[in-house]
């Protein structure tokens, strides 16, 4: 474990903010209010973002002469919420010909793919992207051709070459004047919405008030938390105002519904619950089946239909799980006792496994192996001459451009690929798996020093004796909204082991004493129980947390991590 450092020294706090939070606070380069006042009024100017006039006035001419427009989604949570936000939010702009078409991971690929646009029917006069479209060269020039417009709009990093379309709204192209570019793809869908709804205002389009497009932040609140991408401080503006609305009940019934089937309380309802609750659900159906049970979910305003798609998404996502599970078994036994002479990049296949679902097991053997990991498998049932990666890293090692780095040097290797710093999917040739695993492997020895590959826990350090009350819980829950790059706040301390049961198979509930002022604390830590009893002395990294059991509040920590002392 290590102790994060301040970025400075905290000023201009009112004394109802505890000082363990305004530390908190300094430790994520946040030292005074203003720099956590997330409020709207202080979100960036959609006019900063770049190839927005082209967008826009695609989009006016579209709608002004009545055109039909399909909205041409991704099959993950982003992708979802985007899709929503822009059919919804081109309704409430006076849009009266809008759908959607999400692809089909196993029949078409990722993106605007050709196999796709070839799908759509009828034929569209407009598609406008969503979270995906910078790196479907090929597929845009399919839809050129058929004689339809194209608005991209994505935040993924851009490839050597561009799509031939008509309009490009992306904070990532090289160049591109926006201060954030840590927008998520339901975020840049927002903004754009944001400025046509100012062109059309400028137009005399509405009569009376503006259309209220703040009804969309519960969306782009949930997709940009569920797409981890870093919550800089335009994005927690989004966040905070996306839950705000979803704890004042104006959550649209499909986040309604799934917070309901993940019983969460939508009056106490955070970031994390966002992140590990409602995501999963929606992006279980993408990985499994289709996603349009999704966006149908956020797009229906009918209570009970909410509630049977919720259901729906739900038995999904418990189908996944024990999809997930059995493969990452099977990823670990492939793995045992694997050392760095093995592979410091590491690539695994399996025919048996879904291509739904391999992120994930990528996800859960880099936080095992802290190195990066690409989960590979058949592109589907009916096509195992190809195979479908989704790759993972660990900080420091960039794997989009180590994936770029592979296509450089063996041309071909790779069909196509595409992502971010952190996250990336490919495809190649099945046959040409052994030399892809070498070449990663060599990419990842040159570019990750030995210290990279020892994971390292970062805390806030020790709570002092007597701060874990309920009003500093509290005050951490209403915080934040706490995410990527802008951390959950956790605490590290040494304790004795006082008490302790087993819940359920598999969770420990107990009872630490501290080993500085001998203060007894209620404690759980899930998934930690193997049929051993905790140490009886260890440090522990935790969170301070709510125990609302019966509607009585307590404080709780919950257990990360804890080392033998």
């Amino acid at each position: 474990m290590r102790r994060r450092e301040r970025k400075g020294d905290p000023e201009g706090w009112p004394a109802s903010v505890h000082p363990v939070l305004q530390q908190i606070y300094a430790a994520r380069g946040a030292l005074t209010p203003v720099q956590v006042e997330h409020r709207l009024a202080r979100m960036l100017s959609p006019q900063t973002l770049g190839g927005m006039p082209q967008a826009v006035e695609l989009l006016a001419r579209a709608i002004r002469d009545d055109w039909s427009i399909l909205i041409a989604g991704d099959y993950d949570c982003d992708g979802a919420t985007g899709t929503a936000v822009a059919v919804r939010g081109l309704r409430l702009l006076g849009a009266k010909r809008v759908n959607y078409a999400i692809p089909n991971r196993f029949a078409h690929g990722y993106g605007l793919s050709p196999a796709f646009v070839a799908s759509l029917q009828p034929t569209p006069q407009l598609i406008v992207t969503v979270d995906n479209g910078v790196a479907s060269v090929a597929g845009v020039a399919a839809a050129k051709a058929r004689g339809i417009k194209v608005i991209v709009t994505d935040h993924h990093l851009p490839g050597a070459q561009l799509p031939a379309c008509d309009a490009m709204v992306n904070p990532n192209l090289l160049g591109d004047p926006f201060p954030s570019k840590m927008l998520a793809g339901v975020g840049v869908m927002f903004y754009l919405l944001l400025a046509l709804r100012a062109k059309l205002h400028e137009q005399g389009a509405f009569a009376d008030a503006k259309p209220d497009l703040s009804s969309l932040l519960d969306l782009v609140a949930l997709g940009t938390v569920a797409d981890l991408v870093p919550l800089d401080f335009n994005n927690r503006v989004l966040v905070e105002a996306g839950l705000q609305r979803m704890r004042s009940g104006r959550a649209c019934a499909g986040i309604t519904a799934l917070v309901e089937v993940g019983k969460r309380s939508m009056a106490t309802l955070c970031s994390s619950d966002l992140g590990f609750i409602v995501g999963p659900r929606l992006n279980a159906a993408g990985r499994l089946e289709d996603m349009r049970l999704g966006v149908e979910c956020l797009l229906t305003d009918d209570v009970a239909q909410a509630q049977r798609h919720a259901g729906q998404l739900d038995a999904i996502n418990r189908e996944r799980r024990d999809l997930q599970a059995s493969m990452v078994a099977e990823a670990e036994q492939m793995v045992a006792g694997m050392t760095d002479i093995d592979a410091i990049g590491v690539a695994l296949y399996e025919p048996s496994w879904h291509a739904g679902v391999v992120g994930l097991v990528a996800s859960k053997l880099k936080d095992r192996l802290h190195r990066p990991v690409i989960a590979f498998a058949p592109a589907s049932e009916d096509d195992t001459d190809h195979l479908r990666g989704s790759a993972r890293s660990i900080a420091g090692f960039h794997i989009r451009d180590a994936l770029a780095a592979v296509d450089a040097r063996q041309p071909g290797l790779i069909e196509r690929f595409g992502g971010h710093a952190m996250a990336a999917g490919l495809s190649l040739k099945a046959c040409d798996y052994p030399r892809f695993a070498a070449a990663f492997d060599a990419i990842a020895r040159e570019l990750i020093d030995a210290e990279r590959l020892q994971a390292v826990l970062y805390t806030d350090g020790e709570l002092p004796p007597g701060a874990a009350s309920l009003d500093l819980a509290r005050q951490l829950r209403q915080a934040g909204p706490w995410g990527q790059a802008f951390p959950e706040p956790l605490f590290d301390n040494l304790f004795e082991c006082a008490g302790w049961k087993v819940m359920g198979e598999r969770h420990l509930r107990l009872q630490l004493r501290d080993a500085r002022d001998g203060a007894l604390h209620d404690a759980v830590m899930f998934n930690a129980y193997q049929g051993q009893p905790p140490p009886p002395r260890f440090r522990a990294a935790y969170e301070l947390t709510i125990n609302d059991w019966q509607g009585r509040e307590t404080p709780r920590l919950l257990l990360r991590h804890i080392e033998p002392a």
